[in-house]
């Protein structure tokens, strides 16, 4: 049964493919194992988009990585699907394919059993239609646009229209193109290329004035010819076309609905509409099948003024009572935009006051400098007596100085830390505690004030509550109206007297009222996002209104009127300022760079570093060692980065002693002071031979050589010792930034066995009270917010479009779900600092079980403050150790140049096999980084055969467009070699550089390039100035993400040394990764030897894209089991007394397997077989499952394995046999 297409797509890439792919269905799936490619051919029932077949196409590339192509077929068998095709695009293809609009209007369309006919009465316009190839052009169209062939004929006269019952739709073939000959025409005449589309152009200027009436997005109605709608743009998206012009999709919205609008251009300059702009915009309405919906096909626009709520109050008000995106579930507003919008207004300070959190401060700070406006640094707190399970009340706390902010911070980590319970609880008595700085406002109707009114309390109880707050707050009748809805409170009068109450007991009390908004969302149209997140929590009355929008001076004081004009002023402006006033304009973490202090970290660093150069270059050091060290020091030292450095020494030199070797990440390889002091094992120096001995060297510095490890080996010139090759020409920039005053990211590999060792190492060193787990937040992600939209509006019975539905989409994600916790990062703290200076705590996901305290804030927040650790764990240094321990090698003595090893990488030779005994021409399998499918076809179509090549292949790997459609091609087509294509982020610099651009700009090009930004126009000339292939600038135009260069250097070191011992130590090599990562292994088809596993191999790949997650998850097992029996060796089953918990061990030219790998056997279990074993024999079956305790079903695993054979079943002795 055919499959839907959209539900494969949905499967294998958790997200929801466009509309027009709805009942699309796989017919056939063609599976070109040695190829790399799956050939998808599919039903369609509306025309789909090659832009849209691309882009599902590279979604699905992105999991099935191991596949270099997936081509997708569309097939079509009904005459209304290219009919819609047509009309679709009828007005676009006249004025691509005719010349003027008289003879458009000449030319009848025809779809008939799947062709077009261009249909003329009219002799000229007929030769026309010959002369200049237009059914050529047509065909080609449909073609590179809908990825479709179709026959297009010129017929002369309507009654010469013959039937013809063909197959006209073929995928990937030149079209055909038939044309009728009753007029005296050479068919094969030359087509005239005087055509040009340039000459026909027609202006998309303004025909529609600022008086033409518009009507709702909502009424736009298939039907209508044209329509002229307002609104703003918020969303557009931009796609080439094949013949070079671009076509935009604008997606703008009156804040009711949203309509697609489109626009095809001759160039990107044309496109003069952006994001946020508010248009008038007049065009004609089609429906689209591509997006599966009413759309607009833009014909004239007009930019216009939005019509904005304004706040000309003379005296502004200041908002204290508002609720961002942090606000876990709740809140809707965007901290930027609501933070700009105060500002706008011209009000001189807003709050930020969430619930039970401040996670929004770091960003609210940095709107606040940008929108120059003060921002109060508060929180919406939950109060209460002692028992944090009580019920709490309501309680708002506003930082007024640096004490307040501190003793804020103290106050939230003792809500997360001591007093969770459903939500983090202060008890009052903490409260009072630690008040200093601190103003309290009452709060809502949730608050103990209110709650008081609502509860009917005596006029003593109210004033004794209330003289424990700074200011009361009142607010908006709309806000309570629950509370009538509820029966709380009999109508909007009782509404009304609760805040007229409150206000006389403020004047009696003297403590000041202000009003205050609760604000939730920043305009009255943002109230769907907040009802869509409550209905997807389970809230029944989501419908009715809640005005909790940010609102305007004018609104609030009507909002009171009812108070009197005087005492509506006071409460709304006058107060409001006065509180505001009384507090200070804070920052919510301190600036400069706060490392912890180590005594002398600063010498330490200075002499580690020299008196390593002098170790591995002598004296008198070559002056570009003595430039590159001063230059690196000086940025360390000056910026206060020495103590970081020192403590990734350390840890390194901790885990080296400890027996583990140090896996370096990201960009630290790119300093030669990392490398000096033993941070990394990467020489970012060009490369070089350095003697051993007598230190002499010799640099390489013109960029014919890629890496010290390619140079050809060579004795010394003047000792005659073989030279040791070094250097990867990498540049420090790339680390600490051009000026080299960014905060370095030292990011370590440390094994997983030994990960939480270095964790212990960190607090040992510095003491446990100053190290934290760096904080993560967690929202909503779209996929999420796609689910919370849809449920919401089958909730109401309302159906919308598609465009709409990503607009809510957008609206409701990045709101907070909850916290966690960073893999790896540490936050360290100086001794002399206090936490609260920079961040409260709390336990990641409030799970006071997880055992660790994470900070607060993301960790980004602080992380230009405080020192942040990446102790990351991975299994590459565990299965370094092993292999060592099991080889007595020392994996830091294998030659990167290793001519044996670097074989594998291109043929299976060195393991003495063939291509078809393993089914892969290159030798990796279960090589880190080379190991899977996708790069093995890599390899394949590469073949690399030094060590920068294995870099560069392994940038080319990880980058996102930097393969795949670029260098791939490139190669393929032999534009360029593979040591000349782009694969690394350094690769850019170093290359522009050589080629005489000047080193700044080299760096700032490279920049643009890694983060997926286009060049620009001055960027473009200098490269071309400076003989800059096209090629090359084209390829950076493409690239997404890039590589660091020396993360690339560090993996393929340790996958290089993995590799050595897979040619030299097969057995070790097999052993360690089994052992470490083997997590799915089936015992039964890998005890069953080569054949079995090769049928298991033939059967998974068979399946392609519908094999189930654990089988695609085993295949790579099965590969190096079938290439381990290839090369002689077997495994053997479990034995009781020779099998290891979890390790594969050694015997003869076998593996035994462990007890954890067999099905239904778990990790404690093996672990409990194991101990077992280690304390004696066992005299029965019974006496086994006695001292293991294992389950029935584990003991029947073991039964099956043959491990009891020659045990008896029990341990009684028959008295009377």
């Amino acid at each position: 049964m055919p499959q839907d297409f959209k539900d494969f797509f949905y499967k294998h890439t958790n997200k929801m493919a466009a509309a027009c792919w709805a009942n699309t269905k796989i017919v056939k799936t063609e599976v070109f194992t040695n190829r790399g490619l799956w050939r998808i051919h599919i039903n369609i029932t509306y025309p789909i988009n090659v832009e849209e077949i691309n882009l599902v196409k590279k979604e699905l590339l992105e999991k099935f990585y191991f596949l270099n192509d997936i081509e997708i077929v569309p097939l079509i068998s009904k005459s209304e699907v290219l009919r819609d095709l047509v009309l679709q695009n009828k007005d676009e293809l006249s004025y691509l394919l005719f010349s003027n609009s008289k003879i458009a209007s000449l030319v009848e369309w025809k779809v008939n059993d799947l062709r077009v006919d261009l249909v003329t009465e009219d002799k000229k316009t007929y030769l026309y239609l010959i002369e200049n190839d237009i059914c050529n052009k047509l065909a080609s169209w449909v073609e590179d646009n809908y990825s479709l062939r179709v026959i297009v004929r010129a017929i002369p006269s309507a009654n010469q229209i013959v039937n013809q019952n063909t197959t006209s739709f073929i995928s990937h073939k030149k079209p055909d193109i038939i044309v009728n000959e009753s007029y005296q025409v050479n068919k094969f005449s030359e087509p005239n290329n005087n055509y040009r589309r340039a000459q026909n152009k027609r202006s998309k200027a303004a025909s529609i004035t600022p008086d033409s009436k518009t009507i709702a997005i909502s009424d736009v109605q298939e039907g209508m010819r044209t329509a002229i709608v307002m609104g703003e743009i918020w969303h557009k998206e931009i796609n080439s076309l094949r013949d070079g012009r671009f076509v935009v999709s604008y997606y703008l919205t009156d804040y009711q609905d949203t309509i697609l609008i489109k626009s095809f251009l001759d160039k990107l300059a044309d496109d003069t509409i952006n994001i946020g702009d508010w248009l008038k915009v007049e065009g004609s309405v089609r429906y689209d099948n591509y997006a599966g919906e009413v759309i607009l096909y833009l014909n004239s626009h007009l930019l216009s003024e939005k019509t904005e709520r304004q706040d000309v109050s003379d005296e502004k008000r200041a908002e204290l009572h508002l609720h961002t995106k942090m606000s876990a579930m709740d809140g809707l507003t965007d901290i930027d935009k609501i933070i700009k919008r105060a500002a706008k207004w011209g009000h001189s300070a807003i709050a930020i006051t969430d619930h039970g959190c401040t996670q929004a401060f770091p960003q609210a700070y940095k709107a606040s400098k940008k929108y120059n406006i003060k921002v109060i640094y508060g929180v919406e707190a939950y109060l209460v007596n002692d028992d944090k399970k009580e019920k709490p009340h309501h309680i708002i706390l506003l930082a007024q100085n640096y004490t307040g902010l501190k003793n804020l911070y103290k106050l939230i980590s003792i809500s997360y830390l001591d007093y969770f319970y459903r939500h983090p609880k202060i008890p009052k008595k903490i409260l009072l505690e630690n008040r200093e700085g601190i103003l309290i406002g009452s709060a809502c109707e949730a608050g103990e004030l209110y709650s008081a009114y609502i509860n009917k309390s005596s006029l003593n109880e109210i004033e004794e509550i209330a003289r424990f707050y700074d200011y009361l707050e009142i607010q908006p009748l709309q806000n309570n109206s629950f509370l009538i809805r509820d029966g709380l409170v009999k109508n909007e009068e009782e509404l009304k007297t609760i805040n007229r109450e409150i206000l006389q007991l403020g004047a009696k009390l003297d403590i000041p009222v202000v009003a205050t908004g609760d604000v939730h969302f920043l305009d009255p149209s943002d109230e769907i996002y907040r009802k869509i997140i409550m209905a997807g929590q389970g809230y029944k009355d989501v419908e009715n209104e809640l005005p909790l929008y940010f609102k305007t001076t004018e609104e609030m004081l009507d909002d009171f009127s009812y108070l009197g004009i005087a005492d509506a002023k006071k409460v709304v402006i006058d107060n409001s300022l006065l509180i505001a006033n009384k507090i200070e304009d804070l920052k919510p973490v301190p600036d400069g760079f706060y490392p912890p202090k180590i005594a002398a970290a600063e010498d330490d660093i200075n002499q580690l570093t020299w008196q390593a150069a002098n170790e591995k270059y002598g004296l008198d050091l070559p002056t570009m060692v003595v430039e590159r060290i001063n230059k690196e020091l000086g940025a360390i030292n000056n910026h206060g980065f020495s103590v970081l450095y020192l403590i990734a020494h350390k840890l390194v030199k901790k885990s080296n002693e400890d027996g583990y070797t140090v896996g370096s990440r990201g960009s630290v390889g790119s300093s030669l002071v990392a490398y000096l002091t033993g941070i990394t094992e990467v020489n970012p120096l060009p490369p070089h031979y350095r003697c051993p001995k007598c230190k002499n060297s010799e640099f390489i510095s013109d960029g014919k050589v890629a890496a010290g490890a390619d140079l050809p080996d060579k004795d010394c010139s003047i000792c005659d010792t073989l030279l040791i090759k070094d250097g990867f020409d990498i540049p420090f920039e790339t680390f600490l930034g051009f000026e080299g005053d960014k905060v370095p990211d030292i990011d370590l590999n440390f094994s997983g066995e030994y990960q939480s060792k270095a964790h212990q190492y960190v607090e040992e060193l510095f003491g446990s009270s100053n190290v934290f787990r760096a904080g993560t937040i967690s929202t909503i992600a779209e996929k999420t917010a796609y689910g919370f939209v849809r449920k919401y509006m089958e909730g109401i019975n309302k159906v919308i479009k598609n465009s709409e539905i990503n607009r809510l989409v957008k609206g409701i994600t990045g709101v907070r779900r909850t916290t966690g916790q960073h893999p790896g990062g540490l936050i360290v703290l100086p001794q002399d600092k206090n936490i609260y200076e920079f961040t409260p705590l709390q336990y990641p996901a409030d799970k006071k079980d997880a055992g660790v305290i994470t900070t607060h804030f993301e960790y980004n927040a602080i992380e230009d403050q405080l020192v942040k650790l990446d102790i990351l764990g991975h299994d590459d240094p565990t299965v370094i150790k092993e292999l060592e321990d099991l080889t007595g090698i020392n994996a830091a003595n294998i030659s990167l140049s290793e001519n044996k090893t670097m074989q594998i990488f291109s043929s299976v030779e060195p393991l003495g096999l063939k291509p078809e005994d393993i089914n892969s021409s290159v030798g990796t399998f279960g090589i880190p980084e080379f190991g899977t499918k996708f790069v093995r076809q890599m390899l394949e179509a590469t073949r690399p055969t030094t060590f920068s090549e294995l870099v560069r292949i392994s940038g080319l790997s990880h980058g996102t467009d930097v393969w795949l459609n670029n260098a791939q091609k490139l190669i393929s087509e032999r534009t360029a070699e593979l040591s000349e294509v782009i694969c690394t982020r350094d690769d850019i610099m170093t290359f522009l550089i050589y080629k005489g651009i000047e080193k700044k700009q080299a760096f700032k090009i490279m920049e643009k390039v890694r983060k997926g930004q286009s060049l620009t126009a001055d960027d473009e000339k200098v490269m071309r100035e400076n003989q800059v292939p096209e090629w090359y600038i084209d390829s950076c135009n493409k690239i997404k993400y890039m590589f660091p260069k020396a993360h690339a250097v560090a993996y393929v070191t340790m996958a290089y040394r993995i590799a050595f011992f897979k040619v030299y130590y097969p057995l070790a090599f097999y052993a360690s990764f089994f052992s470490i990562r083997a997590e799915d292994f089936e015992a039964e088809t890998i005890l069953s030897g080569y054949e079995a596993i090769k049928n298991r191999i033939q059967m998974i790949e068979s399946q392609g894209y519908s094999a189930i997650p654990k089988d695609k998850k085993l295949l790579p097992i099965l590969e190096l089991s079938l290439e381990m029996y290839a090369r002689g060796f077997s495994f053997l089953p479990v034995d009781i007394e020779l099998s290891s918990a979890h390790k594969f061990v050694i015997k003869n030219n076998s593996l035994i397997i462990p007890f954890s790998a067999l099905p239904n056997v778990g990790t404690n279990a093996a672990r409990d077989i194991a101990k077992a074993v280690k304390k004696g024999s066992f005299v029965s079956v019974e006496d086994f499952q006695i001292k293991t305790n294992l389950n029935k079903t584990a003991m029947e695993e073991l039964r099956k394995s043959g491990c009891f054979k020659g045990l008896p079943e029990s341990t009684q002795i028959s008295l009377f046999g």
